[in-house]
């Protein structure tokens, strides 16, 4: 049994080390000389002001021990002018001890603060490194990656990793490691001036404090563990709750929402109720420990007073170098179980980063340069997951100029193929090619910047109007982006707002109406001037005089590119050149739309049925 239980700990301890070895690199980039020096500097820096600390107890106790041998030579004089004049000339050696003993304090704290100054800018240009390359390969993980994970609960565990490096850094670096150097130099000053016995009650003292601190931290981290399981799990239901803040006041079910909040608060509660009793068993013994080997050390040195082989100095000594210990000491509880937190902080960060790319270029792939845009499908197959195949052997070409409609019932595999097209995910089988080349030979960017989509679910960023048509591209002009909205309708709109264009949408553009979103979608599209055009349900949210309009703007846009539309109001496709029918994620027909009215099928009968629906309405 106890063979099984200490692999999981010597797993977590190797799991540890791997973590502080990931950061390394950061704190020593190959291409940053000035981020070397500032961290060599820095490390001379904390050597000199351990040294200096020290010396402190070495100028207080010669100061004590000139003070003693005055106070002496007063009671023993007999005259009181040669009193006066021997007091004041030993007066003298005291004065200059304390100036020593103050600028040694004085060189401890610069130094230390120098330190500090200089090891700012390493640290946080690797916590920026590191944050960067989070954020970057986050965004390079598949589409199934972010539909799988809450975003609440991701962006907590980037948060707490960050801060668990920034605190190991500030205090492994320089709380643990320079403690422990102090802690080596006392024992050698101990041992050096009077026996072995002093340094081996402060090395045993210290030893003890560590294994208690270390034995009952790991007791304890567990309920810290608890604490953020649960904090993790409060936070994702409120911002899921907040994203869909329409949705809960629609069904009022605001009480249902915090008795689900307040419930993963109690949990969170109870854990953290737990950490801080079990806080108390660590600090109890921490100070029992230190007072026993202070007592110790104080008994040994009052007996060398006693028996005249130690002098007042001494015993003073031996007192500030145990106080002067106590402190880093002291707080060496609060930082190991700090750094151990830190340390799981930075590992679940970094399993993110090691989380695969599920769609990677390949080493050869090339650049799509002034695509012209011919678009093909051959013999796609297509499943999220295997067992469940959504594409079966589609197969279409689109040639610039040309439009494509895709129809069909929910599930059909409509969205899929806009999934595939912009590589979010690879076919299981067949090719999608742009030009003749196998998107999955070209580079993604390219790939991508080839087309331009307008969503049937339009997210915005919480940013201005603005701002949002600009996405498409940012480097365009102002005049650009008012050129792209007229286009798109929606000028006459954004210039009737108090703010205009610097108008804010609001989280997920929830301040715009949903015909409002989609025009911002749509000039977002026209602004990237893409070679594709892909419309999936662009116009699902307008009315009907609107949805002319913007139907008679995307002909424009879309003359001479090639263009793919998927929709489900069949009234928008009957301009296409060829509709493709999907049932079941195959293509059923295809045709135009008087030939598919004509064959008498599926399209057929769903125009029928829209028909119907529209005559009622």
């Amino acid at each position: 049994m106890m063979q099984s239980d200490s692999k999981p700990k010597n797993a977590k301890r190797s799991v540890h080390f791997k973590t502080l070895l990931t950061v390394v690199p950061y704190l020593w980039p190959k291409d940053r000389t000035g981020i070397k020096l500032r961290v060599i500097a820095a490390m001379v820096a904390l050597a000199l002001a351990k040294v200096a600390n020290v010396w402190v107890p070495l100028f207080y106790r010669d100061a004590v021990d000139a003070l003693d041998r005055l106070s002496k030579t007063l009671d023993t004089s007999t005259s009181t002018t040669a009193a006066v004049a021997t007091g004041a000339g030993i007066a003298a050696i005291p004065v200059a001890l304390l100036l020593g003993y103050g600028l040694m304090r004085l060189m401890a704290v610069l130094f230390q603060e120098l330190r500090e100054a200089l090891f700012s800018r390493v640290a946080q240009n690797a916590i920026r490194t590191v944050a960067l390359k989070t954020f970057e390969h986050l965004h390079g993980l598949s589409l199934r990656f972010h539909l799988e994970r809450q975003t609440g609960g991701l962006s907590r565990v980037i948060e707490r990793g960050t801060k668990g490096i920034e605190f190991v850094l500030s205090f492994m670096l320089f709380n643990i490691i320079p403690t422990l150097l102090e802690i080596g130099m006392v024992c050698g000053i101990l041992w050096g001036l009077f026996d072995f016995s002093y340094a081996l009650v402060t090395f045993v003292t210290i030893v003890g404090y560590i294994a208690y601190t270390l034995l009952v931290t790991e007791w304890r981290l567990k309920y810290r563990r608890q604490m953020n399981e649960s904090d993790t799990v409060a936070n994702t239901k409120a911002i899921d709750s907040l994203l869909n803040y329409e949705t809960v006041k629609y069904f009022g079910n605001e009480g249902h929402e915090a008795s689900r909040y307040d419930h993963a608060l109690q949990r969170y509660e109870n854990a953290a109720v737990r950490s801080i009793t079990s806080l108390a068993v660590v600090n109890v013994g921490q100070g029992a420990i230190i007072a026993v080997g202070l007592v110790a050390l104080m008994l040994m040195a009052a007996n060398g007073v006693a028996a005249g082989e130690l002098t007042l100095g001494d015993f003073v000594l031996v007192n500030t170098y145990l106080i002067q210990l106590y402190l880093p000491l002291n707080f060496l509880g609060f930082v190991y179980r700090q750094i151990r937190q830190s340390l799981t902080d930075m590992e679940d960060m970094f399993q993110l980063m090691g989380v695969p790319f599920e769609v990677v270029d390949r080493p050869d792939a090339v650049a799509l340069k002034t695509p012209e845009g011919v678009l093909r499908f051959q013999s796609v197959d297509f499943g999220y997951d295997p067992r469940r195949p959504i594409l079966k052997g589609v197969d279409f070409t689109v040639t610039p100029g040309k439009t494509l409609a895709i129809v069909g019932p929910s599930g059909a595999g409509k969205s899929t193929i806009s999934r595939l097209l912009f590589r979010f995910y690879d076919p299981s089988a067949g090719s999608v090619t742009l030009d003749g080349v196998d998107v999955r030979d070209a580079t993604q960017h390219s790939v991508r910047a080839a087309i331009g989509i307008v969503p049937q679910d339009t997210v915005l960023f919480n940013d201005t109007i603005e701002y949002n048509i600009a996405y498409g591209r940012p480097s365009a002009s102002r005049e650009e982006v008012r050129a792209a909205a007229k286009l798109a309708r929606i000028d006459e709109f954004i210039e009737s707002l108090p703010d205009g264009y610097h108008s804010m949408v609001g989280e997920r553009g929830l301040k715009l109406s949903g015909g409002e979103k989609q025009r911002v979608a749509i000039a977002r599209a026209i602004l990237k001037a893409p070679r594709i055009l892909l419309f999936d349900e662009a116009t699902s949210a307008l009315d009907t005089a609107t949805e002319r309009e913007i139907q008679k703007s995307l002909r424009e846009v879309s003359q001479g590119r090639t263009t793919l539309v998927i929709a489900h109001r069949l009234s928008t496709v009957v301009d296409a050149d060829e509709i493709l029918v999907l049932d079941a994620g195959r293509v059923v027909e295809r045709g135009t739309h008087a030939n598919l009215l004509t064959s008498d099928g599926i399209y057929a009968a769903m125009w029928r049925r829209q028909q119907e629906s529209t005559d009622d309405a």
